[in-house]
């Protein structure tokens, strides 16, 4: 059966990959940028020697990006960087479904409507597979942001916006820290769960602990709406626990005062492991003037994104949602 594009590409990415990572005694996912930056410059970089370029030039010379879908490249290197995760230790080394990313896309065009510019961003981007996806899928001209605390992560992101020729700003630091950034149109992110080691910039926050580490996740949200417009929307991927943990009633307090609930959709149990691992899809619009709660907040257990009647059913009552709340549906 014939290779399509992703698996030619992936299979090419990920043989190089090898070899970088074999030849210099690194994990596979600096090989990886090692691979992606070669890709993109067909320039070696100090580690490399004459020979490893040779072999690299053999083996990549079919591969031109500029014949392929950006969501060819997009699938391929995520591809790469799953296999790459399997083997990587670190908790903050994970990558958003490419399902759920792809619905995450269909949602924010119908948010956006007709809007001719955008802009966008992901303050936890990782390998920026979340928002390089929801960019693709938007009609308008969008200005895309992203950042992530993590030098090996925004490396690839780099790389991946690069080989989609994704015009993307990134920043390499603490997100939970100042940006020189204006607010944006809508943010969309896959929160990092768990709690953040640093009390002092913490405090800054009304949704800071009273006592011990602050979550980080909901540090997070408060962030995320400092940097968004009024009547601007974020979507997050978040977990189910989110709303029954200690803290939150605080959180529940802070939203009703600085944002609209506008849907909290349960992604397919399917998906995940365990109960404890699941998670859902929030979305928020953040107060303005002329801003309102929905009439009826767009609340659903999604199928299984494999189940093709049952997902088109939802998308039918989804559309019917957006309609009954006076958004414009094409």
């Amino acid at each position: 059966m014939e290779q399509t594009n992703i698996e030619s590409l992936f299979q090419k990415i990920d043989d190089s990959t090898e070899m970088i990572q074999n030849k210099l005694n690194i994990p596979y996912l600096e090989g990886l940028v090692q691979c992606l930056e070669y890709v993109f410059t067909k320039e070696q970089t100090e580690e490399m020697d004459d020979l490893l370029k040779q072999q690299l030039d053999n083996h990549l010379q079919d591969i031109d990006v500029e014949k392929l879908e950006k969501e060819e490249i997009r699938k391929a290197i995520q591809l790469a960087i799953l296999k790459g995760m399997k083997s990587a230790t670190q908790q903050q080394h994970l990558i958003t479904p490419d399902t759920v990313a792809l619905f995450t896309g269909y949602m924010a065009q119908k948010f956006v409507g007709d809007q001719e510019t955008i802009r966008i961003f992901d303050p936890a981007c990782g390998t920026a597979n979340l928002l390089t996806a929801v960019k693709n899928q938007l009609k308008q001209t969008v200005h895309a942001y992203g950042s992530d605390v993590d030098p090996t992560l925004i490396q690839l992101a780099l790389m991946n916006a690069n080989l989609q020729q994704a015009e993307v700003e990134f920043f390499h630091q603490d997100s939970l820290r100042s940006f020189l950034l204006e607010p944006v149109d809508m943010v969309v992110s896959d929160l990092p769960v768990g709690y953040y080691p640093d009390d002092v910039q913490a405090s800054n926050y009304e949704l800071k602990a009273d006592e011990g580490h602050s979550y980080s996740h909901h540090l997070f949200i408060e962030q995320s709406l400092n940097y968004t417009k009024k009547a601007g929307y974020l979507m997050f991927v978040i977990p189910n626990f989110l709303f029954e943990s200690d803290q939150a009633q605080r959180l529940n307090a802070f939203l009703h005062n600085h944002a609209h609930i506008v849907g909290l959709l349960q992604l397919p149990m399917t998906m995940f492991k365990s109960e404890n691992n699941a998670k859902s899809i929030l979305i928020l619009q953040k107060k303005g003037e002329n801003t309102k709660a929905p009439k009826q907040a767009l609340m659903a257990q999604l199928p299984s994104f494999k189940n093709a009647q049952a997902m088109n059913d939802m998308l039918g009552k989804i559309n019917q949602w957006f309609k009954n709340e006076g958004f414009k549906i094409e």
